[in-house]
């Protein structure tokens, strides 16, 4: 796959108008547990057209303090942001699961924010820099215990879908998951840019995501006179 900014303006325009319309949806159910997650496809649609302002400052255009400032808006989303969205949004959509699925989402949680503080003080205290290498970008960002972190990010994105018991929410986290693997086989050291883009292709499973109604339990048919229930 060739990524160029023409590539990510086209993924990041389509996934955009897929994520305004899941929150149009969203919105229009009434669901709004369902809100932080249905705005996902939306961040990573204007993070792949943020990126496509990266792509023009590696050959000079635009000047330098844009290209400073698409960097670093390109970085806040991936790193600080994704890990505490994905399973923030898991665990409010999880309204119906039992204790300890959402036991297991809270501490998923923990570990975004465990993850996002030593990465959002590296966005802020590192200048980012970013090199186009073969069809890719390697960004450089100084983020500390590189391999522990990763590891903290995939937990709580990854498996807070894979953990969320929503079916189409696993088949994204199913998706996601193979595709860092992929990710990290053929693009080593452009990981993160690549993977961030294989997720807003993926997210947009949550526009059907969002026009699923909650189901509800049945019950059992109870007696016409109001007796007890008819066995």
């Amino acid at each position: 796959m060739c990524w160029s900014a023409r590539a990510d303006l086209v993924i990041g325009g389509a996934v955009t108008a897929a994520g305004v319309l899941c929150l149009v949806r969203t919105h229009r159910a009434g669901r709004s547990e369902r809100l932080p997650l249905a705005a996902l496809p939306l961040v990573l649609g204007v993070h792949q057209l943020i990126e496509a302002v990266v792509w023009l400052g590696t050959g000079g255009d635009p000047p330098a303090a844009p290209a400073a400032w698409a960097r670093t808006a390109w970085a806040v989303i991936a790193l600080p942001l994704l890990p505490l969205l994905v399973p923030i949004g898991v665990r409010r959509a999880a309204v119906d699961a039992g204790r300890s699925r959402r036991r297991l989402l809270t501490a998923l949680v923990l570990l975004g924010i465990l993850v996002a503080v030593p990465t959002a003080h590296a966005v802020a205290t590192h200048p980012i820099g970013v090199t186009a290498h073969a069809h890719t970008l390697d960004y450089r960002i100084g983020v500390p215990h590189p391999a522990l972190l990763l590891t903290g990010y995939l937990l709580a994105t990854v498996g807070a879908l894979l953990a969320g018991g929503d079916r189409l929410l696993r088949r994204l986290g199913l998706i996601t998951g193979i595709g860092a693997l992929v990710c990290a086989l053929l693009w080593r050291m452009a990981f993160v840019s690549t993977w961030c883009a294989l997720a807003a292709v993926a997210s947009v499973l949550l526009l059907h995501w969002t026009s699923v109604p909650r189901t509800s339990h049945p019950q059992r048919p109870q007696h016409p006179h109001g007796g007890p229930p008819t066995p």
